[in-house]
């Protein structure tokens, strides 16, 4: 059955780069674990540096998503947790550069503590392919 993918038109939601809701009909469901970017594709640390590791994040998932025969497009929902909220804006920026319009729905979290201190964004997803 081939996919059938409607975004709900956002109305304010679009201001902070996420659409109220992402309906699919058929396809196949890619559940993904919460990917980090704490370091760079060479190792090097992106301790401190919130657009470096949100890029990073982004990176990832896109080759895991790979690995499972989807794009980045895909997504339809994504949990975004970040450790402070004075960052909420700028990954609705960031996010905004990376969709253009076609949004995931999504909800963003501040969260105390990640498992290392490092980490600054975590980035959980859900994706739908044909």
């Amino acid at each position: 059955m081939p996919l059938k993918k409607t975004i709900v038109e956002p109305s304010w939601e679009a201001n902070y780069a996420y659409s109220p809701a992402v309906v699919t009909d058929g396809g196949r469901t890619i559940w993904m674990a919460g990917h980090t970017g704490f370091v760079d594709e060479a190792g090097k640390s992106l301790a401190g540096n919130f657009d470096g590791q949100t890029h990073q994040a982004f990176k990832n998932i896109e080759k895991t998503l790979q690995r499972a025969g989807a794009t980045l497009n895909d997504i339809v929902w994504m949990t975004v947790a970040v450790s402070d909220g004075r960052y909420s804006q700028r990954f609705t920026d960031l996010r905004k550069e990376l969709y253009g319009k076609d949004f995931p729905a999504s909800t963003l979290l501040t969260v105390a503590a990640f498992a290392l201190p490092e980490i600054m964004v975590e980035i959980t997803a859900i994706a739908v392919v044909p």
